[in-house]
């Protein structure tokens, strides 16, 4: 399989176009024409990675972190970044980057995280506005279901644990054909009138480019009447964090110290004792002090993400008990979701996992 076609289908399964739009996910390095021999699933693609991929022979590596973040003038491995990608070119090995459309999925990092706290009812923390879209289109109601169908299988209708979902209504069109035009249905300078449905449904943006091009695809007519409208509504089931309700509220010390074994810490940083009881928890794996606010609104009794800065506890303002528990820790299922949904979607394909661990902090206790 050519590096192309697995991009392809990669892009699609981690809806790399949900990304952030300050990110750089996907295809980083590599010819698109070359024959892949395996992926190597890891968390940061680092010189040493490379090495890793080079030894076990796998000229594919699926990085959760894009190693190429910024702009490059030169690439002359004077540091971390152009090591990396230096030797990953001269060695043919190609680099891939899934980031923050992993974060704003529904089961991505902060689902694991979740789930390893057992937090039940889970929502999204901070969900995305302005990426839901409505598409209208009449059709004639000879070919009513088979445009349904068509943009149905595309994508549209998807809301949450629901596909599928569309509404329409009955009503008669009109339109005349004029010179030139090569109509399905009428006579040029002549009003037609016809029998028609109005289709409707809901779709992520991401998805527009595949559903238009399967409405064109369905559709009788050589001009498709239908609108594009944006929705300001949020989306429930996209975005930044999550948050949920432990089973049994616990005391603040007594949740320390369950989050420091669950997830394996050696610290935990934290703000002040709110002397309230923990129940609602939020959380947002990597660099998520954005999300404080956010974590105040949803009544959040503890707020977990990485990267905190000396002002942000103050933040806390009694409120809500801030805790730092590390950006890499707070990914540290990444590479075992990753491996293990590329295992289930390319069953007859060489996917490994690193054996390294890329966390550059250390801790002296």
């Amino acid at each position: 399989m050519i590096l192309r076609e697995i991009t392809h289908r990669l892009d699609e399964i981690f809806k790399i176009r949900t990304a952030e739009h300050f990110d750089n996910v996907g295809l980083l390095c590599g010819n698109p024409e070359r024959e892949i021999s395996g992926m190597l699933v890891c968390h940061d693609a680092l010189e040493t990675v490379v090495d890793e991929a080079i030894k076990r022979e796998l000229n594919l590596i699926i990085a959760f972190h894009p190693i190429i973040f910024s702009g490059m003038k030169s690439i002359t491995a004077k540091n971390y970044v152009e090591k990396a990608v230096l030797k990953a070119i001269e060695n043919k090995i190609a680099i891939y980057a899934i980031h923050t459309a992993f974060d704003n999925d529904y089961f991505g990092v902060n689902y694991a995280i979740c789930n390893a706290l057992g937090l039940h009812h889970q929502k999204i923390l901070m969900p995305k506005f302005s990426s839901l879209k409505k598409l209208e289109v009449y059709v004639p109601k000879t070919h009513s279901e088979a445009v349904r169908d068509a943009i149905l299988q595309a994508g549209a209708g998807e809301i949450g644990f629901y596909d599928d979902c569309s509404f329409s209504v009955e009503g008669q069109g009109s339109f005349r054909p004029k010179e030139g035009a090569n109509p399905f249905l009428g006579k040029q300078n002549e009003r037609e009138y016809v029998e028609e449905k109005l289709i409707s449904c809901i779709f992520e943006e991401y998805k527009m480019s595949k559903i238009l091009r399967a409405m064109y695809s369905a559709h009788p007519y050589e001009e498709v009447a239908h609108q594009i409208i944006s929705i300001d509504n949020e989306n429930p089931y996209s975005g930044l964090g999550k948050y949920g309700d432990l089973v049994q509220e616990m005391e603040e010390i007594d949740f320390l110290k369950m989050v420091k074994e669950k997830l394996g810490l050696k610290v935990i940083r934290h703000s002040n004792f709110t002397k309230k009881k923990i129940k609602r928890v939020g959380v947002l794996g990597g660099s998520g002090t954005s999300g404080i606010v956010a974590a105040k609104a949803k009544n959040c009794d503890a707020y977990l993400t990485g990267d905190y800065k000396y002002h942000d506890f103050f933040q806390a303002e009694g409120e809500v008990l801030l805790c730092d528990i590390g950006h890499f820790e707070s990914e540290q299922f990444v590479v075992q979701q990753i491996f293990e949904i590329l295992l289930e979607k390319f069953p007859t394909f060489a996917v490994l996992k690193s054996n390294l661990n890329t966390n550059p902090v250390n801790y002296f206790l």
